[in-house]
């Protein structure tokens, strides 16, 4: 999320009752967790395994639980719980704006049907059909001439807990979705917001029923999706890719421009462009097609054995 407007680390802090070292004149712009940090951000950490990942960010400023010497240029802000305190933030600069229908857009010879339910600062644009009982949560951005049939949800909260002794802290989300032009979401299909940035749908992508993406996911242009495909969060899908029936794709795994994956797989690593893949762990369609013949005949050779 990009803030109202600009503060410095030191000023941070103070919000939060925190200590800042380091640039802690350095201007902060926008807050953002770990999967989308860019120039000018706050990031949190937490935890010794990404305590590295999170001072070499683009982040400039870094809310961390330990003492560390602060990266050339950037601020530190040492917080017991940077969770909590990034939660904190996130609530004062962008809390959440209910369910009136202040700031709603409606492009020209867009249908929305009456028992739709849209959030407040939600843009639609020219010429799209919104179906029966479809939800669009606040701060959406849609394109011109995207379709979304019934019951779709559109912008709901990212699957993302902090687990702590006494259960899951959630964390508040300031991100949104944004769906591109010619785009089309089918029946009962799920787009969640994003943590701190955008969930993102690329023009000319159509989705079948029951189609879920997770939070941060950003998905290309011209991709097809069949029922029942599953996108964790922070993936990155490209241009092009076709995901048949009932395909899961964990998170933070990219597909690359024009893959194919067949029904029912599910990959543990990303794919590579322009390749077929099939199975659970997925491999390339060949290869997987030729171990499932060799495995058809598996009876007739343990006989031969006497196995």
């Amino acid at each position: 999320m990009i803030l109202p407007q600009p503060l410095t680390a030191i000023e941070l802090a103070a919000l939060i009752g925190a200590e800042a070292h380091g640039n802690t004149q350095r201007l902060v712009t926008g807050l953002n967790e770990i999967n989308r940090v860019g120039e000018g951000d706050l990031v949190y950490v937490d935890h010794p395994k990404w305590y590295e990942k999170a001072l070499n960010s683009a982040a400039t400023t870094i809310l961390i639980d330990k003492a560390v010497e602060p990266p050339t240029g950037k601020a530190i802000i040492i917080s017991p719980d940077p969770c909590r305190d990034y939660n904190a933030l996130v609530k004062l600069f962008m809390p959440r704006a209910g369910w009136g229908a202040e700031g709603i857009v409606i492009g020209e010879g867009s249908q929305v049907h009456s028992s739709a339910v849209i959030g407040p600062h939600v843009t639609i644009g020219r010429d799209c059909i919104i179906h029966p009982n479809v939800v669009i949560y606040e701060r959406t951005i849609i394109g011109d001439r995207v379709t979304i049939h019934a019951n779709a949800v559109i912008g709901a909260d990212p699957f993302y807990y902090k687990k702590r002794p006494s259960g899951y802290d959630k964390m508040e989300p300031c991100g949104s979705v944004v769906i591109e032009d010619d785009v089309e979401i089918g029946a009962l299909s799920t787009i969640d917001r994003g943590v701190s940035a955008d969930t993102r749908i690329g023009r000319g992508t159509k989705m079948d029923n029951h189609v879920q993406v997770g939070h941060d996911t950003r998905i290309g242009e011209r991709c097809l999706f069949a029922a029942h495909v599953a996108i964790a969060g922070a993936c990155v899908i490209e241009d092009g890719v076709t995901l048949w029936g009932q395909v899961g794709i964990p998170s933070k795994l990219r597909v690359g421009k024009g893959a194919v994956i067949l029904g029912q797989s599910g990959i543990l690593t990303d794919a590579e462009a322009g390749k077929t893949y099939l199975g659970s762990p997925a491999r390339e369609a060949k290869q997987m097609m030729r171990e499932i013949s060799l495995r058809a005949k598996l009876p007739e050779i343990a006989k031969k054995l006497g196995i």
